[in-house]
């Protein structure tokens, strides 16, 4: 088994607990409010502020090229939306240390994994009333390479991840699915 496969099948509990955190079945039946979005544009904020930078000094050695991490931020971009729904930015509260690059990996699978979800629900709110002045910078980030660039980040993590790591890698998706369910 590949370690996407690991995790999917490892992480699969936290991230049912993640859907109904933020009500994520009203997005297809069309009752997700605004006031729905900002739960998770914020909440989803306070976790790139308290990882993101983090991730990306872990992996910058031997990843930055393979992931193509210049093109990954998404920090600037849930920013924008911030500002475009008025919510006021706040400071990190406790940054997320993860232990080995390994961790590190862990981690972006959720945040990697959550664009393919987010592409998606952006698709589905822009056609949902009261959406129409939304621009969805965080969830459309990679637009129209959301396959590919998904497709990209997880050969690199099945072509250099070995087994004997599969756990380090399942230890940083779980501490950043754990801080994602804890965080307000």
């Amino acid at each position: 088994m590949m370690v996407s496969e690991y995790l999917k099948q490892h992480t699969a509990e936290y991230h049912d607990a993640a859907e109904n955190l933020f009500n994520s079945g009203k997005i297809f039946n069309k009752t997700f409010t605004l006031e729905d979005y900002k739960k998770i544009i914020g909440t989803n904020y306070l976790m790139l502020l308290n990882s993101e930078a983090e991730i990306f000094r872990s992996l910058s050695g031997n990843f930055s090229e393979k992931l193509q991490l210049g093109s990954r931020r998404k920090l600037p971009l849930i920013e924008k939306d911030l500002a475009g729904l008025a919510i006021k930015p706040r400071s990190a509260s406790e940054e997320l240390e993860f232990s080995s690059e390994y961790e590190a990996l862990g981690a972006m699978y959720v945040i990697e994994g959550s664009t393919l979800g987010g592409n998606v629900i952006a698709k589905q709110l822009s056609r949902t009333e009261g959406f129409d002045q939304v621009t969805f910078n965080f969830f459309g980030c990679y637009r129209e390479n959301t396959g590919p660039m998904w497709k990209n980040f997880k050969e690199v993590l099945d072509g250099e991840v070995t087994e004997e790591k599969y756990d380090e890698v399942l230890s940083g998706a779980r501490k950043l699915y754990t801080f994602l369910l804890n965080v307000n």
